[in-house]
């Protein structure tokens, strides 16, 4: 599985529900038509998209990468199961909580 990476002002973003099944004994996958508002959103010009796979991933967290979590789905959805040490930011919030992620490390939503 494959994971975009959005590159802005030198904080990668990684992006992928697929995350969840590493760090999780049981899945949690978001469900794309609860959000269609978001489906077709354009990305700002500054973010370029750039696709990691799992392995990679998994690599990084094992050489001591920490990532900012982001858990994207509904409060109701984070508080019935979430990855340990992940922070809630529904996506219809999504926007308003970004101007307070920290610029100097590297974030995974799900």
């Amino acid at each position: 599985m494959m994971l975009p990476v959005f590159w802005h002002k030198k904080l990668p973003f990684l992006l992928g529900v697929g995350v969840v099944v590493l760090l999780l004994p049981q899945a949690t996958n978001a469900d794309p038509s609860k959000y269609p508002q978001f489906a077709q959103e354009k990305l700002p010009e500054n973010v370029t998209p750039v696709f990691v796979n799992i392995e990679e991933l998994v690599a990084d967290l094992k050489a001591g990468a920490k990532p900012i979590i982001i858990d994207v789905r509904t409060e109701e959805e984070f508080r019935e199961v979430h990855i340990l040490g992940a922070v809630s930011a529904p996506l219809a919030e999504f926007k308003d909580y970004l101007k307070s992620i920290p610029r100097d490390r590297p974030v995974v939503l799900y």
